[in-house]
């Protein structure tokens, strides 16, 4: 009688395995988000699956669901995360304003993945923390390994927009060098900053940061 209840169940798992796979299949092809989200975390369920838990954290992500991506898959640095998890946790942590955490995950995927894009998200979060020694090594890698194809987009505009990657490590790099000194480096920092606005005289913020250092700098009239 035990080995047929263990039989059976295998059959009805089984059976459950296959209609939900039929089920992702079918909200795929209709191109339903939240359908495929079902699909899979009923999948999970019955069977476990490690490969399908990064894809339902990455299609969280994906749709702005960065919590629910971090309950999916957990926020602690693992070694045996995919470099898609680690992506993932690094992506989900930054946007929910969790610096520090979200730049364990970014060294561990710099470690595996050694480029610019990471190195820029890095430099940034290391600023954020005051760690300026560790975002200056990073924007020093990042100004000699861009390429000139290598874009960043920026979101502060209604219109989000892209600019070169070394135009964008020219800018953390002003900002590094006005938080070294506020009050010695305004003209360095925009000097910096102007070299950025060469490269990509697009780009807002940098522009933005250029106007408030120089409101910074000028004398205060008297009426």
């Amino acid at each position: 009688m035990f080995v047929f209840a263990l039989q059976v169940s295998a059959q009805d798992n089984s059976m459950l395995v296959e209609h939900y796979e039929a089920y992702y299949k079918q909200m795929k092809s209709q191109g339903d988000v939240q359908g495929i989200i079902n699909a899979i975390t009923h999948l999970n369920i019955v069977s476990p699956n490690k490969a399908r838990l990064d894809t339902l954290a990455v299609l969280y992500m994906n749709n702005g669901k960065h919590m629910q991506a971090l309950n999916t898959i957990g926020i602690e640095k693992k070694a045996d995360d995919t470099d898609m998890a680690v992506q993932v946790k690094a992506t989900c942590l930054q946007a929910i304003n969790q610096p520090k955490l979200a730049l364990v995950q970014y060294e561990e995927l710099f470690t595996r993945q050694r480029n610019v894009m990471v190195a820029y998200e890095l430099a940034d979060l290391k600023i954020q923390t005051d760690d300026l020694v560790g975002a200056s090594v990073k924007i020093t890698y990042g100004i000699a390994n861009s390429k000139a194809d290598e874009m960043r987009t920026f979101y502060e505009t209604q219109q989000p927009y892209q600019v070169p990657l070394k135009a964008a490590f020219l800018y953390l790099k002003g900002l590094v060098k006005f938080k070294e000194n506020n009050e010695l480096n305004i003209d360095a920092a925009i000097a910096l900053l102007d070299e950025a606005l060469v490269v990509a005289p697009n780009f807002n913020l940098a522009k933005i940061s250029k106007d408030a250092l120089l409101a910074r700098k000028a004398p205060v009239t008297k009426d």
